[in-house]
């Protein structure tokens, strides 16, 4: 597998929350070659990997394939589109940014606003100060573009210095293909659990996909692969993870210390590179939902570092990607 060809596949896949058939059947055809009986289901991409066995616990892999992205909210009499977020976006970021309206067709466009020296230029915009010009009038846009429909950043993947890679939507679109690739990696092993995985919808909304997928498949073990903050100059060091250094094995009251300590563990026999996050409550991951449907699933986060989160230039290290893969195999597979 070249694990950096399919990021940037699924990562440049549109798929903004309440949206993501492009990106779910983007995974939905990666994940069909270890899951032949995968499909999607009320949005979910789910698969079965491997036979299951009987008497073996369920172990859920999850990774969540929607993005942060905005809505159509209105459209003037002018031609601009109004709209507002989809996930929590820096509003500091959006004007001058090139983003693409996914209306009956593809519609390109950028952010627009008053400008600085007609305004006093100190304030962050708010979303009614800003609005979408795509060039068309507004009978052109009526015909093409409806209330509701979804928007996502113009942004191609690109490769910075060593493993660094940047775009949008790496958030999470690196957790799916983390699973992936510990799926190639799990290939022909024998497994320690029965494993499913699922690509869920709409965590930037509340992690509502992963909410329907834990009460449908009932895991007894999930493993919520998300990305976490890596550290950038101005930021705390103790509450970020850095890049290149592993993948972050999550330690929180709202998860399984058991399963926390296993990942460690595993980690440690492996010899692979692995970071700590401590959270004091929630951890605003799918591992939230996992851990309290139905009777409650052991649950732990492994988290990819990223910079520059809910952003259109997000930065990972693909080291940390591989090695997250090879962590969730490590403590999938039977001991050889």
């Amino acid at each position: 597998m070249d694990l950096k060809e399919v990021l940037f596949s699924l990562a440049e896949a549109d798929g903004a929350s309440g949206n993501e058939s492009p990106a779910a059947e983007k995974a939905l055809k990666l994940l069909c070659e270890y899951c032949p009986d995968a499909k999607i289901v009320e949005g979910n991409v789910i698969g079965t990997f491997g036979n299951h066995k009987e008497g073996l616990p369920l172990l859920v892999l999850d990774a969540h394939i929607d993005q942060v992205g905005f809505i159509v909210t209105y459209i003037t009499e002018e031609g601009f589109i109004k709209f507002d977020q989809l996930g929590g976006i820096d509003r500091r970021l959006l004007p001058a940014q090139p983003v693409v309206i996914h209306g009956k067709r593809d519609i390109k466009g950028v952010v627009c606003s008053v400008p600085p020296h007609l305004s006093n230029g100190s304030e962050v915009l708010k979303y009614e100060d800003t609005a979408i010009d795509t060039g068309l009038s507004y009978d052109e846009l009526a015909d093409a573009v409806s209330l509701g429909d979804s928007i996502t950043f113009d942004v191609k993947c690109h490769s910075l210095l060593g493993e660094r890679v940047t775009g949008t939507a790496m958030d999470d679109r690196c957790g799916v293909a983390a699973i992936l690739y510990a799926l190639e990696l799990l290939k022909d092993k024998k497994l320690k659990y029965n494993v499913t995985v699922i690509f869920s919808t709409q965590e930037e909304l509340g992690e509502r996909g992963a909410k329907i997928g834990a009460f449908t498949l009932d895991p007894d073990i999930a493993l919520a692969v998300d990305v976490s903050f890596a550290f950038a100059p101005g930021e705390n060091r103790k509450k970020c993870g850095e890049l290149g250094k592993g993948a972050m094995i999550g330690i929180s009251p709202s998860l399984s210390r058991e399963i926390s300590d296993e990942l460690i563990n595993t980690a440690k026999n492996t010899g692979l590179s692995y970071q700590i996050e401590v959270m004091n409550g929630l951890t605003s991951t799918n591992a939230d939902r996992y851990s309290v449907s139905r009777g409650g699933a052991k649950t732990c986060t492994i988290s990819i570092p990223l910079r520059n989160m809910h952003t259109p230039v997000e930065v990972i290290d693909m080291a940390d990607v591989k090695n997250t893969a090879e962590l969730i195999a490590a403590y999938i597979k039977e001991a050889e």
